[in-house]
């Protein structure tokens, strides 16, 4: 499956709650994101394999891989198309073996450190950030600014999306930075019409 970064959507249980989590992923979709990413660190397993079932669905034939935020039993359960993990939450190779060569399989990524200790044999691409606080991750790392983000960017063996805090406003700084493309959560989750919300991304 090809990969687009150019604009990747994280959902967010409560930022979702105002249109329904399938309904504004589709119209997101509709906007112009091109990668979704089901996230939901309080849901069950059974809770977040139903939301990953219903989106695929909903998904179909749109050419927008879904993938699953940590948890490889629901990606394996829900027939997702891959699966992200941060540098706590789980074991890439792993996830590669147990899905396939033909899965999506990132990697959240936020300083130079972990960048120097990577292994991207099981990896399609990297998450950067934050670039900014923001407040739908708690105990996130130090923001790297765009300065920071293009040097991270620089020390890559693979693409990457700027995760944390970004607005559409920011998309040409990302860009430049040499990221594919914003990661985004509240910039689209938590807007009124999420569909023009995507669209305002892609606006010169």
């Amino acid at each position: 499956m090809r990969i687009d970064l150019s604009l990747y959507l994280v959902t967010d249980p409560g930022l979702c709650a105002r249109h329904g989590l399938v309904e504004t992923v589709v119209a997101a979709v509709r906007g112009g994101v091109t990668l979704v990413q089901l996230r939901d660190k309080h849901a069950s397993d059974d809770e977040l394999i139903d939301q990953a079932r219903r989106l695929g669905l909903a998904l179909a034939g749109s050419g927008v891989p879904l993938i699953i935020n940590d948890r490889l039993n629901v990606a394996l359960a829900s027939n997702a198309d891959g699966l992200h993990v941060g540098q706590d939450d789980g074991d890439a190779a792993a996830a590669r073996q147990a899905l396939g060569e033909r899965a999506i399989i990132g990697l959240s990524v936020q300083n130079h450190e972990q960048m120097a200790r990577l292994d991207p044999g099981p990896l399609d691409y990297l998450g950067l950030g934050p670039v900014f606080a923001t407040t739908t991750k708690r105990n996130h790392a130090r923001p790297l600014g765009f300065d920071g983000l293009a040097a991270l960017v620089a020390a890559s063996p693979l693409p990457a999306v700027a995760i944390g805090g970004l607005q559409a406003e920011h998309g040409d700084q990302v860009r430049a930075a040499g990221a594919q493309g914003p990661a985004v959560i509240s910039a689209i989750c938590g807007q009124a019409d999420p569909e023009a919300a995507a669209r305002a991304f892609f606006r010169k």
